[in-house]
């Protein structure tokens, strides 16, 4: 750990604030003394309830492991019974027919908001692995983009600028979620959450910048994405975090909007929920898939062999529960005139191989054809060339509408029993998904470690929810005494270890011995099996992860 750069509390009552992280070039343009102290309110204020909140989330996976179920709260029956709708959508997020997204770093920023889509998500969640560097230089690089300062050069001497103005995307910040701290910024030797660290310091900063562009600019408010929301008291907290955050800067209540990803099973059963407790704030839901199928693998894997997920590759949108998720998420979102947003599609264009190009486009057209036609608003895509993929998808079904709000979506009635239909999905546990699951999980932590969140694999863009889907089907599988479909042979620990110490020999022999040694591959190895072999089920690898990190 570099040299401690704080204390910055400035008086005996004030708490002690220190900043443990390694020095970033800019860093005192975000780091302030005043917008550290909005973090630390938010941390003083609101860090209790979030503990609260992170011990409930405990409670309620020994339910659902006692239970083998999951239903509707009978308790919030009159929310979902009664007639509300969340607040109108600002003009900039009327049409969200494309949303990419990214990391923070500098060249993303610049051809992120070039690309043509609509929206941006700008990540410092999955997609960012949240080394200090990364965290505070995100930071830094959204206010050049919003000053139109920002520029980029690569390696190779090609230089990168914004578009105009009225030609960019509109940005669209997810912090991290709930459960994750920021180990570099301490308040009386607590760590603030993540998630107060990253909203805190884009709201002190650019909310204020943003309002002054006007409505007509397509950045001209702050708007969020939050991730990994497990229950509507969880949806309650963020609605207080910007209620207090408003009043704080003097910004008109009701000027955040925020679009929460349903991806985790519980969530699901209370999108009406969330959206309520939101309503004020609320821009819509998200089908989050991957983190979705994690959130059911973590939360039913030990609860039989209904629930076991096959081969992640054999899981489409069009499998029976995945198919019912998504009819919810569009019904509940038009009911209440929110957007209801598409899921990533993970694969990616190749400029170099003209096969693998035509398979993934023509791939991810088939997805957002599919989300286009069952009522859904927009959707997601990880790379600039797929834009013109999914526009073309949503133009067809949209036309010169904004959206589609006023399609309900299939009026078949989505039941508790549809959304665990796990066992109904078909496919197989096999030795080249255990194969796969290996290969995604190593490849992806070393690349984390490295402080890249977004990679690259095998075609496929992969994130900490793939890799996470990849070491719970691990775990699962072996708890629960899987035989692989093709081979005969049963999941264990000590093939899993097989196969990670095969794949870390034919990694040496693909990079040669000096690029082996120049990457993380032994940490990363050691970390996966760590998440995917422990005893005791851990709750997200990043966590065991973020010790590692600089």
């Amino acid at each position: 750990m570099a040299a401690d750069q704080g204390p910055l509390g400035v008086s005996p009552a004030a708490p002690v604030v220190t900043v443990a992280g390694p020095r970033v070039p800019r860093a005192e343009e975000v780091l302030t003394p005043e917008a550290v102290a909005f973090v630390v309110g938010l941390h003083r204020a609101f860090e209790g309830r979030r503990q609260e909140l992170l011990a409930r989330r405990k409670t309620r996976r020994a339910e659902i492991a006692a239970a083998g179920t999951l239903d509707f709260l009978p308790e919030t029956a009159a929310v979902r019974e009664s007639d509300w709708q969340v607040a109108e959508a600002p003009r900039a997020l009327q049409d969200r027919r494309v949303e990419i997204t990214g990391p923070t770093d500098r060249k993303m920023v610049i051809n992120a908001l070039n690309s043509g889509a609509r929206v941006w998500l700008a990540d410092f969640e999955d997609a960012t692995a949240p080394t200090w560097a990364n965290v505070v230089s995100g930071q830094v690089n959204l206010i050049d983009a919003f000053e139109g300062r920002i520029d980029f050069t690569s390696s190779a001497g090609k230089a990168y600028t914004l578009k105009p103005a009225d030609q960019l995307a509109t940005v669209v910040v997810r912090p991290r979620g709930w459960h994750l701290d920021e180990n570099h910024l301490l308040v009386d030797g607590t760590p603030v959450a993540g998630a107060f660290l990253d909203f805190g310091l884009y709201f002190f900063h650019n909310a204020k910048r943003l309002l002054a562009k006007g409505a007509d600019d397509p950045n001209s408010g702050p708007y969020f994405y939050l991730p990994k929301t497990e229950s509507h008291l969880e949806a309650r907290l963020w609605n207080d975090v910007f209620t207090h955050a408003q009043a704080a800067l003097g910004i008109p209540h009701g000027t955040i909007r925020a679009t929460v990803l349903i991806e985790t099973i519980t969530a699901a059963f209370e999108m009406e929920e969330i959206l309520y407790e939101l309503r004020e704030h609320a821009a819509g839901l998200n089908a989050g898939r991957w983190d979705y199928l994690f959130s059911i693998v973590k939360n039913f894997r030990d609860t039989g062999e209904h629930y076991i997920l096959p081969d992640r590759n054999s899981v489409t949108m069009a499998s029976p529960f995945m198919a019912a998720y998504t009819r919810l998420l569009v019904q509940t979102c038009h009911r209440r005139g929110a957007h209801a947003i598409g899921g990533m599609a993970a694969f990616i264009p190749s400029r170099r191989d003209a096969d693998v190009n035509a398979a993934a486009l023509e791939k991810v057209r088939a997805d957002k054809d599919r989300e286009a036609a069952g009522g859904f608003d927009g959707s997601w895509v990880a790379h600039p060339d797929l834009v013109p993929v999914a526009r073309a998808c949503f133009d067809a079904v949209l036309g010169d509408r904004p959206n589609q709000k006023d399609n309900p979506g299939s009026d078949e009635v989505v039941t508790a029993a549809q959304l665990l239909d796990i066992a109904g999905s078909g496919g197989h546990c096999t030795e080249a998904g255990l194969h796969n699951a290996v290969q995604v999980g190593v490849r992806y932590i070393e690349a984390w470690l490295r402080g890249l969140g977004a990679v690259g694999i095998f075609n496929m863009m992969e994130d900490a929810a793939t890799a996470e889907i990849s070491r719970s089907q691990i775990w699962q599988w072996i708890h629960n005494d899987v035989v692989l479909a093709n081979t005969g042979e049963k999941a264990t620990a000590d093939l899993v270890r097989r196969l990670v110490a095969e794949e870390l020999a034919a990694l040496r022999a693909e990079l040669g011995d000096d690029a082996y040694a120049g990457g993380r591959w032994n940490e990363a190895a050691r970390l996966f099996e760590q998440v995917a072999l422990a005893e005791e089920f851990v709750d997200f690898l990043t966590l065991p992860a973020l010790a590692l990190l600089d």
